[in-house]
């Protein structure tokens, strides 16, 4: 089983659950992260709770420690990004963080401290929630804001903490991209973007556009057009699968060509207590005092996950939100026509996807400019 068939499930099982708070809005997130941050911390749960957090994000590998290679080898190369690329010509930005927080009331057991360090370089870092949560809350905003070059702020904000706090999990990132073949800023202007109301049946266009370097890609899955009071998402957000995204997707599926491609530049900065929507996923022991076990990570039986706090910022172009940029553009295209333009004038999945892995990094959905 490939190893991007879980991160590609997990991916899509996410994005289904976030639609359903608000089938309208925009979304962003990075599966990725979440799931190493995940990972992190399921080197210390057992039984019951070990097992939902297994179902819920790892079912498609076959062992864990699979997924802690997956994980070290994409993360390698990003890191090896990180420190070789800098400046308008770096292929692309990504600031990552990832740190477990725990109340300093608790002794973390040596062997998960120093699993966490070498796998992911990351330290479970002890505060005091029992009697001072606000400052708690300040530093581990100062340390991601720090890690994210400043453009990650606020991940936890306030009152989304007090003193019954135990755990932590924080993970927060930043990712810009530049196209590998480039919009002409003199051929943007201001369009109507569209968010319902329309009478053709549902099909889509996708387009794979290549950021500098091509190692890395944005995927685009456009609707043909929307019918009334939809996105014209609904449909594709429900039956979209590992297994379809990865046949369309395929290079045998795919032209590369010139294109026409209008699409809006847009940023995107979400903020989500993922707590909720893992517990809803199947993920419920680790947030249940009476249930969890987390006897791998502290002797302590009363030790529980409080928070998994994650945000996310894309910048897609580098100015503004309200104008659409058209141009021609080297994609890589697959529809249900010869259409030689690709018109993103209405909601869109997109994926920013890493090339050499087949791994999703970040997903989301865009339905309004605003």
């Amino acid at each position: 089983i490939p190893l991007s068939k879980a991160n590609t499930t997990f991916s899509l099982a996410l994005l289904r659950k976030l639609s359903e708070d608000n089938s309208t809005a925009n979304i962003f997130f990075s599966p990725f992260s979440i799931s190493a941050a995940l990972a992190m911390l399921m080197m210390g749960a057992r039984g019951n709770t070990a097992s939902q957090i297994s179902e819920v994000v790892f079912k498609c590998f076959p062992l864990l420690s699979s997924f802690f290679r997956y994980f070290t080898l994409i993360s390698s190369l990003f890191i090896e990004r990180l420190f070789t690329s800098s400046g308008l010509l770096s292929p692309f930005d990504l600031s990552v963080a990832n740190r477990l927080y725990g109340d300093q009331s608790y002794s973390f057991l040596q062997e998960f401290l120093t699993e966490t360090r070498s796998y992911y370089n990351s330290e479970m870092e002890s505060v005091d929630f029992r009697t001072s949560f606000e400052e708690a809350r300040v530093k581990i905003n100062s340390w991601v804001e720090e890690q994210t070059k400043g453009k990650i702020k606020d991940v936890v904000p306030q009152n989304m903490v007090d003193n019954s706090a135990r755990i932590i999990l924080v993970n927060a990132l930043y990712f810009k991209g530049y196209w590998h073949k480039q919009f002409l800023r003199d051929d943007t202007s201001t369009r109507e973007f569209r968010l319902n109301k329309q009478k053709y049946p549902i099909c889509f266009c996708i387009l794979e556009m290549p950021y500098r370097g091509e190692e890395m890609s944005m995927i685009i899955l456009l609707p043909k057009d929307i019918t009334d009071n939809t996105t014209g998402l609904e449909q594709l957000e429900e039956h979209l699968t590992y297994e379809k995204l990865n046949k369309w997707t395929h290079p045998s599926k795919m032209r590369r060509r010139k294109i026409s491609v209008s699409l809006p530049r847009f940023k995107v900065e979400e903020n989500y207590d993922l707590d909720k929507v893992l517990s809803r996923m199947g993920m419920v022991d680790a947030f249940d005092e009476t249930k969890c076990d987390f006897s791998g990570m502290s002797g302590n039986k009363e030790l529980f996950l409080s928070k998994v706090s994650h945000k996310a910022f894309v910048e897609v172009n580098e100015e503004g939100t309200e104008a659409a940029a058209a141009s021609n553009a080297e994609g890589i295209y697959y529809g249900f026509s010869d259409s030689a333009s690709f018109y993103a004038d209405h909601p869109f999945l997109f994926f920013i996807r890493h090339n050499p892995t087949l791994s999703i990094l970040f997903a989301g959905r865009f339905c309004s400019p605003e």
